[in-house]
């Protein structure tokens, strides 16, 4: 079976989902056409994350995340045009969709070009970021209009799958997950330890840095706690207290050391599909604070390996007794995983995806794998 990915932006969270797909379903050949966000990581760096050997790249050059009519009719063009070729090619069995801009152009280009087995998945619901009434009606519009050119909607967690059917909108719901070791990564506290709080991604509106930064004031004269965003960002400048730290942009390996050596896993987001910063954290054995949002809300369980804020003054208020109570966080920290082994493996969650493109799928898989 040969499934086409269509995916902007082609970085961060997104990227992993695909990565995380394409090695659930090994036997399986995965094309993947994406933009590019250079600011954010270079094309080039993220396909060296994939190291299955049933991955194809092709490059969507004139995608593009802004709302422009020109430069997105450029953009519908050159993906149909790239789509009619894998099509000719019986090399389109399932087209996935990913984030609200693929989203949009993938569908109609299907539609025009009469592919049926298309599933798009936002991976936050566009219209949660609008910011005024208006731009919040204009987002549900598009993708109410986005619906009726075909596809199903896949959501990744269950409040994500709720806000889709609350504004009219059939959609299913498969949970993104991560790989779950086995082992617990041992931490290393230097000789001037410091309480840390940490969060991970890019440093963008929908993650809220400014409330990041709000929470970090409080504590800015309190030397025993630090605070580390693991990541850039177009809204960096947003973090400017002296107790923040921005590591800028790096490898898996280097963040998940971070966030193993950190006490509690803070996100401040708006909104969420599901987070693979905050899941990672679960696996890693991390009591998560998270704001009270769609994404968010399904991962914790109040009190037991963390808790959901509303305000600045809650967040701060439970750092504060995290770091009266530490002997909790160790506890919590293996519900963290609990949790993680039983509703978040990737190995038992991105199954559903192979049967599900294999239910919508009546032909045979396709054995070619030359494409250019």
């Amino acid at each position: 079976m040969t499934i086409v990915h269509v995916v902007e932006p082609f970085a961060s969270g997104i990227a992993v989902f695909v990565r995380y797909l394409s090695e659930a379903m090994p036997d399986d050949l995965h094309i993947i056409i994406h933009g590019e966000r250079k600011q954010v990581a270079p094309a080039s760096d993220v396909k060296r994350t994939f190291g299955s050997n049933n991955v194809r790249f092709l490059k969507w050059h004139s995608a593009q995340r802004s709302i422009n009519p020109l430069k997105d009719f450029f953009a519908l063009s050159e993906l149909y045009k790239i789509l009619r070729r894998l099509n000719n090619k019986n090399l389109v069995n399932v087209v996935h969709l990913h984030s609200a801009k693929s989203g949009f152009l993938g569908r109609l280009a299907c539609r025009m070009l009469g592919i049926k087995n298309v599933f798009y998945t936002p991976h936050g619901a566009p219209f949660l970021s609008g910011r005024t009434m208006f731009s919040k009606y204009f987002y549900r519009q598009v993708e109410k209009l986005g619906n009726i050119l075909g596809g199903k909607v896949v959501c990744c967690s269950p409040s994500e799958l709720n806000a889709y059917l609350n504004i009219g909108i059939d959609a299913m719901q498969i949970s993104n997950g991560v790989v779950v070791e086995d082992k617990r990564h041992a931490i290393s506290r230097p000789r001037n330890y410091k309480f840390r709080i940490i969060t991970t991604g890019r440093i963008t509106e929908q993650k809220n840095p400014s409330l990041f930064n709000d929470i970090a004031h409080y504590f800015r004269e309190f030397d025993q706690f630090e605070f580390i965003w693991a990541g850039d960002g177009a809204d960096k400048c947003l973090l400017t207290e002296k107790n923040i730290m921005v590591t800028g942009w790096l490898n898996q390996r280097e963040i998940k050391k971070l966030v193993s050596e950190a006490d509690i896993y803070l996100s401040t987001a708006l909104y969420e599909g599901l987070s693979f910063g905050v899941l990672e954290a679960l696996t890693l054995h991390k009591p998560v604070l998270l704001s009270h949002c769609v994404g968010n809300m399904d991962v914790v369980k109040n009190g037991i390996n963390g808790d959901l804020f509303r305000t600045e003054a809650e967040a701060i208020v439970k750092i504060l007794q995290y770091y009266n109570n530490s002997e909790m966080l160790s506890v919590m920290g293996n519900f963290s995983k609990s949790i993680c082994e039983t509703e978040f493996d990737v190995k038992s969650n991105f199954n559903n995806y192979r049967e599900l493109y294999t239910n919508s799928v009546d032909i045979a898989p396709s054995k070619k794998w030359a494409f250019a």
